[in-house]
């Protein structure tokens, strides 16, 4: 019978291992080779300290801080900004394993069993094991892989920076929501002050009139002054619910729940201490806008570096290991060990161009890049000046208002007097009444813009965190 007429079946039982054995070579590798699985020093921040979920107690007064809290918590801009710099993280992780070798072993059991159907031969049957084993290592790359992890270092910087800057602008949004629903508070309180005057007025005119001391036209005038000032109640009233619901809306938690304001809120905070120039050094220093540009910058010239390397050549060091015979063929006849250890040096001669089309695209996103720094840097800073100057045009603003409070309350006393004495009329009375209001006005606005300022400068400097505003 011709060995062409034999029937040979393999059976083969096969286990693919992948870093076999290998855990106290992996226990000697440096700190920075292990995959990232834990906090981040690099992206410890201000509310990394918030314990979420927080629970929205609606029957204590809501303080700033705690608004803030619960906005950092419920905002999904926030959450994804915590999910980049997790992605960027294991990027990084992934291009520092690029610097490491690659180790895998393949076990197999294989039966080999051959028959000669016809032929008065005994069949034959073998059994044994094989391992394949592989270590591969790059070696050298004219830089490429540490530019890529320099890239990739460079884009996380980026998203924590980011995450700044999303953090930044929660915070405007539930600083203002705050801000706005307690100047539209104050507001609606100095109405129903002004509405409480209003209603003394008229009982003074009526009782003037009753007495035969006051006109008939003394109480019209007052009744008109009063329905004027309800009306306006009303007014702020409605804007003060509406100022809430927005608030309720920037904390994230259940709509039409019941808020308690906090008004014990210092205006003043010393920042009007620092001149322009620190502002501006400062937003230079630290704004997430800029650093994010910055960092973008970093990773876009690391990446030509990386697009460059990919047409060098490349130093390779492989070892493999083969027991009893190699991948895809059958057990040999004896029992055999093959080591073979190598190194391989591989030149790119052609790619059709690729390589150079890669670089001048790494090259353009780098322009672009520079440019796109350029522009968040004169943003930024023009928006510094601004802030700055709108901070102490309001700052003036909160002093005068506060002095023309104090001598429209000691007009109107002195005329309140006067007028229950029988000295001045209803017209001087009603008129230091309406002064008084507008004063009361005033003070508000001024407090709400110097409060808007202030959130402003410490924004387009890149200050705003939960430190500054407690």
């Amino acid at each position: 019978m011709s060995a062409s007429g034999a029937c040979r079946t393999v059976i083969t039982r096969s286990v693919i291992i992948l870093l076999a054995g290998i855990g106290p070579f992996l226990a000697t590798l440096p700190a920075q080779a292990a995959p990232p699985g834990g906090p981040n020093p690099a992206v410890a921040d201000a509310s990394g300290d918030i314990s979420c979920p927080l629970e929205f107690d609606t029957a204590s007064p809501l303080t700033l801080a705690k608004a803030v809290d619960l906005a950092l918590c419920n905002n999904a801009d926030v959450r994804v900004a915590w999910a980049n710099i997790r992605v960027q993280a294991a990027a990084l992780g992934e291009a520092r394993a690029a610097d490491w070798p690659t180790l895998s072993v393949s076990v197999s059991e294989l039966n080999d069993r051959t028959g000669y159907p016809g032929a008065p031969i005994p069949a034959t049957e073998t059994t044994a094991n094989t391992i394949f084993g592989s270590l591969d290592w790059r070696l050298f790359d004219f830089g490429g892989r540490a530019a890529t992890r320099r890239a990739a270092a460079s884009l996380l910087k980026a998203a924590v920076a980011s995450r700044d800057a999303t953090i930044q602008k929660t915070l405007s949004a539930v600083v203002q929501a705050y801000f706005g629903a307690l100047t539209a508070k104050a507001a609606a309180d100095d109405k129903a002050q002004d509405e409480s005057l209003a209603r003394a007025t008229l009982s003074s005119a009526q009782r003037r009139e009753t007495q035969g001391e006051g006109a008939q036209s003394d109480t019209l005038q007052a009744t008109t002054a009063l329905e004027r000032v309800s009306l306006e109640q009303n007014r702020a009233q409605g804007a003060y619910d509406k100022a809430v619901a927005v608030l309720i809306y920037s904390l994230g938690v259940t709509a039409g729940s019941a808020v308690q304001l906090d008004n014990a809120v210092d205006v003043r905070t010393g920042t009007e201490q620092k001149d322009l120039t620190a502002w501006l050094t400062e937003a230079q220093q630290q704004h997430p806008a800029i650093l994010a540009a910055q960092a973008a910058l970093q990773a876009a010239q690391d990446q030509v570096t990386s697009a460059r390397s990919a047409g060098r050549p490349t130093v390779d060091f492989t070892a493999n290991y083969y027991q009893n015979g190699f991948p895809n063929q059958g057990l040999t006849s004896t029992s055999t060990r093959t080591a073979v250890f190598g190194v391989t040096v591989t030149v790119p001669l052609f790619d059709g161009f690729l390589t150079h089309y890669r670089v001048q695209e790494a090259q353009a996103d780098a322009k672009v890049k520079q440019a796109e720094l350029q522009d968040t840097e004169q943003s930024t800073l023009m928006g510094v000046v601004q802030a700055y100057a709108d901070a102490q045009s309001s700052l003036r603003d909160l002093s005068v208002s506060e002095d023309l409070l104090k001598a429209a309350e000691a007009a109107f006393r002195s005329s309140q007097r006067r007028y229950i004495q029988g000295v001045a009329g209803i017209v001087e009375l009603l008129s230091t009444q309406a002064a008084l209001a507008d004063a009361q006005d005033e003070r508000t606005l001024c407090v709400a813009e110097w409060r808007s300022a202030r959130l402003g400068l410490l924004a387009s400097a890149g200050e705003l965190n939960r430190a500054t505003l407690r």
